[in-house]
């Protein structure tokens, strides 16, 4: 049985991902998270659960975070998508990746980028949120390794250093 996804033919769609003009051929159902990792193989977003119920393959479109393994490549027409990829300056390791380094919010890596752009999208809304916003924030987000504690942990003090800075 043909996959409902490509019943159309590939269309040529153009974004922004991480700072960088992309254009690519697809089929208009495909997801954004298939095109990410294997057309422009940027494997930082994972694949999870494929439903959005685990935010492994979180990624920022236009400022919202949103699970693309929902998003059909062809809502991204015209978009700006940052990845976890995209968050760092060259070496330079963005603020929350440091802090989830440094706290330990970072295991097996499955949910770490999702979490990292959740954080990101949270810190972006509210430079100072309670722990609850923070648990808020990261709500979308499944970890099975660390029992959350150094996630939030990790989330405060990015926070906090962004405060300070």
């Amino acid at each position: 049985m043909t996959d409902p996804r490509q019943s159309q033919a590939k269309s040529g769609i153009s974004f922004t991902v991480n700072g960088e003009p992309r254009e690519v051929r697809a089929y208009p159902m495909e997801r954004l998270l298939d095109v990410l990792r294997h057309q422009l193989e940027l494997t930082g977003a994972k694949e999870g659960c494929g439903e959005g119920e685990c935010g492994s393959c979180a990624v920022l479109m236009d400022g919202a975070l949103v699970n693309s393994c929902l998003v059909p490549v062809l809502q991204a027409e015209g978009a700006s998508i940052v990845t976890i990829e995209g968050l760092a300056a060259g070496e330079q390791l963005h603020g929350l990746q440091e802090a989830f380094l440094e706290c330990g919010g970072a295991q097996c890596g499955i949910c770490t980028p999702g979490m990292i752009l959740a954080a990101c999208h949270l810190l972006n809304g509210k430079s100072d949120p309670t722990l609850e916003e923070i648990r808020e924030g990261l709500s979308g987000n499944l970890c099975r390794c660390t029992g959350y504690s150094q996630i939030l942990e990790a989330v405060q003090e990015a926070a906090q250093r962004r405060k300070s800075a």
